[in-house]
């Protein structure tokens, strides 16, 4: 490998040390020989020194002002830097990138979400608003793209990008996870839900638990916003204080989440999301953290997420929306500790042998000795 091809991933958007962005990719491809940088916004979570360098954006409150200003920043910051590849993380960046790529170069697009169908579920915009929004992305993406590689966080956006290529956000081995002791019986009545929290991901459903089954607590480790911190306790009445929220308006570090999977003897990891097109196909990358620790999964029971689920023998699915069979899922792995922790051992071995970061960095560094700078998109 010649250590002087330079690499620069960009994001305006997600944090500096994004798991799938800084742990896996950049680190991957640092040690693979390539020169990398990434260019991110500002937190205070980065330390002096970084095993990949960061160039940080500033931080605007206001949400709009950023979707313009630091595009234009981090377009002006990569452009100085001259690499051989950009890679980059948000739709937002999509104009930039344009401007980035030349004969010389190569530009890879990292679709992380169905951004065309995610933005008709943002409850913050009008309906009408949302689907003319929708399809203005779509046309500039279509547009601004063309000359770009694809990468794919999820298999299913291959429906919608034939051209790209699925690098899976699959989790690193974590040793210490993987290594979590747990014997039947061991278990107390604690769920466990990791990840931003918000409402289209069963905030309120999670909420609710302690009212369906009163020996129940249900601790979140994630970006929760102060205002649904709010209703979710609103939502959980007299047992409120069987609610433990650990991110309010602030991120949850990498560690912390890692540390939150031993921390407890977890009944089951949580993820009771109400249905939508944004993520009735996603495999959820909560799912492999919960398997690597060996956590029994309790999930909406959409198609994909209930094959998953069967095929790995990992949990159990049921209707977000039915009160009784979520009941009834607690009520099993409470009663079948021994059939609990066979399930938190099929997810295991499903990880270690499939499911993670290892293969889908073979993928990625293959990627890129192919994408030579300057290579023709076919």
């Amino acid at each position: 490998m010649n250590n002087t091809r330079k690499v620069v991933h960009i994001t305006t958007v997600h944090h500096p040390l994004d798991p799938r962005i800084y742990y896996k990719q950049c680190q991957s491809l640092q040690k693979a020989g390539y020169n990398v940088t990434l260019i991110a916004p500002s937190s205070s979570d980065l330390k002096g020194e970084n095993t990949v360098p960061v160039i940080t954006l500033k931080k605007y409150k206001n949400r709009f002002i950023s979707m313009v200003l630091s595009p234009l920043e981090a377009y002006k910051k990569a452009k100085q830097l001259n690499a051989d590849y950009y890679h980059f993380h948000d739709p937002e960046l999509l104009p930039a990138a344009w401007l980035l790529k030349k004969r010389y170069n190569t530009v890879v697009y990292d679709i992380h979400e169905d951004y065309e169908t995610g933005i008709v579920t943002r409850d913050y915009l009008t309906k009408p608003l949302r689907v003319v929004i929708s399809k203005i992305y779509k046309l500039t993406e279509k547009l601004f793209s063309k000359n770009m590689k694809l990468v794919l966080a999820e298999k299913y956006y291959k429906e919608k990008y034939p051209t790209g290529t699925c690098i899976l956000n699959y989790p690193l081995l974590n040793e210490k996870l993987i290594n979590r002791e747990w014997v039947p019986g061991d278990t107390e009545n604690k769920l466990l839900y990791t990840g931003n929290v918000t409402t289209d991901r069963g905030a309120l459903t999670h909420a609710a638990l302690p009212a369906i089954d009163e020996n129940i607590s249900v601790y979140f480790y994630g970006r929760c916003p102060e205002w649904l911190a709010e209703q979710m306790l609103e939502k959980a009445g007299e047992k409120r204080k069987q609610l433990y929220i650990e991110g309010i308006n602030r991120y949850v570090p990498k560690e912390e989440i890692d540390d939150s999977y031993i921390s407890e003897k977890w009944l089951a990891g949580l993820a009771l999301f109400p249905p939508s097109e944004h993520y009735k196909k996603k495999e959820l990358t909560k799912f492999f953290e919960y398997m690597t620790a060996g956590i029994p999964i309790i999930c909406s029971d959409f198609r994909v997420w209930k094959n998953f689920i069967e095929k790995y023998h990992c949990g159990i699915a049921v209707d977000p929306y039915n009160e009784e069979e979520i009941r009834a899922a607690i009520n099993y792995l409470k009663s079948n500790p021994a059939e609990a922790k066979k399930m938190g051992e099929n997810g295991r071995k499903a990880v270690q042998e499939e499911l993670n970061w290892g293969k889908e960095e073979e993928k990625l560094i293959r990627l890129y000795q192919e994408l030579q700078p300057g290579t023709p998109l076919i």
